[in-house]
């Protein structure tokens, strides 16, 4: 029997796992529902998503993973025991090799605290890998030549900007902004514009249907449901796309200044490779409405959309896990 490998894309939002052979078996939400009488794990993934924001008092739902760290210890180790059960089979007797995807900004702490997380939920051996190289990977982008490629990962709690060349991270920024401050932005308008209450899902659906970083010509519409706050009865109203667009200016304005930063950043040599080739988007915040013409538009760079950009992370994980000699050096060892 082979020892399986396995590659995580450990998310803010959702966890990925990638299996050597079969491709990517599992893509769930990074939520854990737990009782609150004796702290055991009720529900993990989809079946706790679909309890926010509905659980009686003997439930909490907790999101582990914050900004792309770990926020809460034991419930990301039972998290990832789970998944990882899940993916090597309920009587698998050897215990896998793991790579575990981390952003590239965390400290040293934070990198051992997933490694750490990842061991005791039953790997044998745990590797780390940067975001920004393992999207570039799996967005098939030819790291290992000289000429540099930007790559831009947005997650559900960073954004992960990095120009990768010869296998490695030449130049990288990592901010915690993403997805879910997207969605903390739409709802905060509709509470204040409105006067309506809206949870995060709805927020997020809103962000799906109509959401767009630019103004659209033809404008998109749609009915949201939430709380009045005055009469505290049930209420619908109709938002339009453009509307959303100007509420979610401030979370992109700080992804483009981490584009800016990087390109800032990056020698001259490969700000001519960059401006040929142009900047890769992954991540799922990469599949809002025309985000890629607004960085186009910003910096002058051409910048496009990888295939399947929500996979990308989790592809290029396992992809490393198996080029291990190739990747050894670029890889975190705390």
């Amino acid at each position: 029997m082979l020892v399986k490998k396995i590659g995580i894309d450990l998310g803010t939002a959702n966890v990925l796992v990638y299996v050597k052979g079969k491709g990517i078996v599992l893509n769930e939400p990074s939520v854990v529902a737990v009782s609150t009488k004796d702290g055991r794990i009720k529900a993990v993934g989809a079946e706790a998503k679909d309890m926010v924001g509905r659980t009686p008092e003997t439930l909490e739902i907790i999101k582990p993973m914050q900004s792309g760290v770990i926020a809460d210890y034991v419930v990301t180790e039972a998290m990832l025991r789970y998944f990882i059960g899940k993916a090597c089979g309920r009587f698998s007797a050897l215990r896998p090799e793991v790579m575990v995807c981390i952003p590239a900004g965390v400290t040293s702490v934070e990198r051992r605290a997933v490694r750490d997380a990842a061991l005791q939920a039953g790997a044998k051996i745990a590797y780390l890998i940067r975001e920004p190289l393992a999207a570039a990977i799996g967005a098939k982008v030819p790291i290992a030549e000289p000429s540099g490629t930007l790559v831009i990962d947005i997650g559900g709690g960073t954004t992960e900007v990095a120009v990768v060349a010869l296998n490695g991270i030449v130049v990288s920024n990592s901010i915690r902004v993403g997805g879910n401050l997207v969605d903390d932005a739409i709802a905060s308008y509709i509470k204040r514009r409105y006067n309506l209450m809206v949870g995060e899902r709805t927020a997020e659906e809103v962000k799906i249907e109509i959401g767009s970083a630019v103004p659209m010509d033809e404008e998109l519409e749609m009915d949201v449901r939430g709380r009045d706050q005055v009469a505290g009865l049930p209420r619908t109203v109709r938002i339009g796309s453009n509307e959303i667009t100007e509420c979610i200016e401030e979370p992109l304005q700080a992804i483009v200044g981490a584009v800016k930063a990087v390109l800032e950043n990056t020698p001259p040599e490969l700000s001519s490779d960059i401006i040929d080739k142009g900047m890769v988007m992954t991540g799922g915040g990469s599949m809002l409405r025309h985000i890629s013409d607004l960085l186009t538009e910003v910096t002058g760079v051409p910048a496009y959309v990888a295939d399947h950009p929500l996979t990308c992370v989790a592809h290029g994980t396992g992809i490393a896990l198996e080029h291990l000699d190739i990747l050894r050096d670029s890889l975190s060892e705390d």
